[in-house]
């Protein structure tokens, strides 16, 4: 990991630890997961959120009085608004991503979930998911929360990550595995 993204990720994972704390102990944690999601919608939506936290054309004061009229507008939580405040008067707001990340994954583990990174050659029918969802419970004893995607180039099977494990049950990888014994025999 670069210098850079690494000192992003350890500025986001304080804020995240200190809100987490503060939502758990207040009992907020549902309102906190509710504004992860709609923080992450809008950074997803509009360029011009994306270009406010990034930029260093704004002022502090700038960022401060966008971000608060963005809070206030979203009706986030008292707890998510201030730190968003804070952040931006410390100039902060450039780890915002960084920050939604962390605090998915406190969440969860809160909850008592994992997530799953799961790329299939076809969409998986609901049916499907189902499955998988619960062979992975099985698996990590946590119950197992499905982000899907598709790559045609997979060709068959499923490539699915959990944490730093990884699954990888493709045809595309089976043939590249099938291709290196080739070349290591010939």
């Amino acid at each position: 990991m670069s210098e850079p993204a690494s000192i992003s990720v350890g500025i986001a994972a304080r804020y995240a630890t200190a809100v987490f704390e503060l939502a758990r102990d207040s009992k907020g944690l549902d309102a906190l997961e509710t504004d992860v999601t709609a923080l992450e919608t809008a950074l997803g939506e509009h360029a011009d959120l994306r270009g406010l936290i990034a930029s260093p054309v704004y002022s502090r004061n700038d960022q401060a009085g966008a971000i608060g009229a963005i809070a206030k507008k979203m009706s986030l939580s008292p707890t998510v608004a201030s730190t968003l405040g804070l952040m931006a008067s410390k100039r902060r707001l450039f780890v915002l991503p960084q920050l939604l990340t962390e605090l998915k994954a406190m969440i969860a583990d809160a909850k008592g979930e994992v997530s799953a990174d799961v790329t299939a050659a076809q969409a998986l029918t609901k049916a499907q998911a189902d499955k998988l969802a619960a062979s992975l419970k099985k698996t990590f004893g946590k119950t197992v929360k499905l982000n899907l995607a598709v790559d045609d180039s997979l060709i068959g099977g499923l490539v699915v990550k959990v944490g730093s494990k990884m699954i990888d049950t493709s045809i595309r990888s089976k043939l590249a595995a099938l291709q290196n014994t080739m070349k290591e025999v010939g």
